[in-house]
């Protein structure tokens, strides 16, 4: 998929392999948050949910992952970013089988916020791992695995999620083992959790933690691996002069010692991670199953449209990982925003349009066309642009020694807009209805244009030790 040269020493065979190791944690991310997609109204009948508690058994997994996210960072840079992926990818098989199982919403609940540490960790340290051992030409590209990850986990989800109830007749039908459909929706996902507990078993730590540790002999025969005997002598170098030597990486670390003031790269890597969410692009990837049964689809032909939707998305991120190393990062985030905010408003005007059928249904008429055109659009743009390109930026931007801590909080701030954003949909929904709500988005995705044109630098080919922040 990528041209690779060799230059000079380089192992890139090695570095795509682990590179692809890493981003399987990416996968089991989409996974988890996609699966949930077909499995509301079963939930809804299980636990006889309200809107309120539904909205809460989908958002819970988010809770757990801004969570997970915070003190995986950290983690990190105690323990290393192998070890605490491999205790996520243990907390992934522990969370598919238990969220599967649960008979309460209580239990079940449980369940998804320990899987929500998973996706949490996984969502940070898999970019972060990458980052730290692809080298600079390269890194956009590899770097961008994690979105192509992550969309391929969420499309395996929907086409499972579609292919379950196909089989059973609906969500709610017994499948096998006398267990409804939408309990072997969750369980799908062990086999590829199990398949990365043991892969993560066989890549090595991060040299940039190593170094960080003091552990330069074990760091020194990483970097010969990755990129042979000169650059690794070269890159160690590197390595040691970015970070501080009078002490270990630390949240205090993102204060300025000069001014004590937080430093510019964290409120730039704040309105990243933030505006990603706020754009509400997972409302689509959350609530599509309900978003296009309010406006008439019946489940399987919803289901069926979410398939649709995750291939266009990894069809996007395909053409950004082919581009993002030649065009630069920024650039590809300007056409994103414009891209989807023209997208949500040819949404908002179809959804404005539709008029309200006796089954408390959307009829949008001609406009159902337009409807469906546009969220597909509007998820192209976003995989195109915001979706790959923040998980990149997050993992290249800061340097050495806030890394870990940068997108700790960085990865909080993300996954706690994620969680805002959905709980609240159903609630919006039902109070003010699919425009109003869009309106919301729209407005977001108009202000990220502003943000990015003045406060985004390029990174495109610099190293980590020489980033523009």
């Amino acid at each position: 998929m990528l041209k690779l040269k060799k230059h000079q020493d380089e192992n890139m065979f090695f570095v795509v392999l682990i590179s692809c190791i890493a981003a399987i944690g990416g996968f089991l991310f989409g996974f988890d948050s996609g699966v949930i997609n077909g499995t509301i109204e079963g939930l809804q009948h299980a636990y006889h949910s309200t809107s309120v508690g539904s909205g809460f058994n989908v958002a819970s997994m988010l809770f757990g992952c801004a969570i997970g996210a915070f003190f995986a960072g950290r983690l990190s840079d105690r323990w290393g970013r192998r070890t605490v992926l491999i205790i996520s990818a243990i907390f992934f098989i522990i969370s598919a089988w238990g969220s599967g199982m649960a008979g309460s919403s209580g239990l079940f609940v449980f369940f998804r916020v320990l899987g929500g540490f998973a996706v949490g960790a996984a969502s940070i340290l898999s970019p972060i791992y990458i980052a730290e051992i692809a080298p600079a030409r390269y890194r956009g590209a590899l770097a961008s695995l994690q979105q192509v990850s992550i969309l391929t986990g969420l499309l395996a989800a929907f086409l499972s999620n579609y292919l379950l109830t196909k089989i059973a007749g609906t969500s709610m039908t017994i499948l096998w083992l006398n267990y409804e459909a939408w309990r072997w929706m969750f369980w799908v996902e062990i086999l590829p959790a199990v398949i990365f507990l043991f892969a993560l078993l066989f890549i090595p730590e991060s040299p940039r933690y190593l170094v960080a540790e003091n552990q330069i002999s074990r760091a020194r025969k990483v970097l010969t691996r990755l990129y042979g005997l000169h650059q690794g002598r070269i890159k160690l170098s590197e390595i040691h002069d970015s970070l501080l030597s009078d002490h270990p990486p630390s949240f205090t670390d993102l204060k300025d010692s000069k001014t004590g003031k937080i430093q510019h790269v964290m409120w730039v890597g704040i309105g990243l991670a933030a505006f990603q969410q706020l754009i509400g692009i997972n409302v689509v990837f959350y609530y599509g199953d309900v978003l296009w049964q309010a406006v008439g689809f019946s489940e399987e032909k919803a289901l069926l449209i979410n398939v649709s939707t995750g291939a266009v998305s990894v069809a996007a991120c395909i053409v950004a990982m082919f581009l993002i190393d030649k065009w630069g990062r920024k650039p590809f985030l300007l056409l994103g925003s414009v891209g989807m905010s023209i997208a949500l408003g040819l949404m908002i005007f179809a959804f404005s349009q539709a008029d309200m059928g006796s089954n408390g249904k959307l009829i949008l008429g001609d406009f159902g066309l337009l409807a469906l055109v546009s969220a597909n659009a509007y998820v192209f743009f976003f995989n195109l642009s915001w979706g790959p390109i923040m998980w990149v930026m997050l993992g290249e931007m800061f340097p050495n020694q806030i890394r870990g801590s940068g997108l700790a909080v960085a990865g909080f701030v993300q996954w706690g807009a994620n969680f805002c954003v959905t709980v609240s949909f159903p609630l919006f929904l039902s109070a003010l209805g699919l425009a109003v709500t869009y309106s919301f988005y729209g407005i977001s995705a108009l202000l990220s244009i502003i943000f990015v044109f003045i406060y985004v630098y390029e990174t495109k080919g610099k190293e980590l030790e020489s980033m523009p922040y």
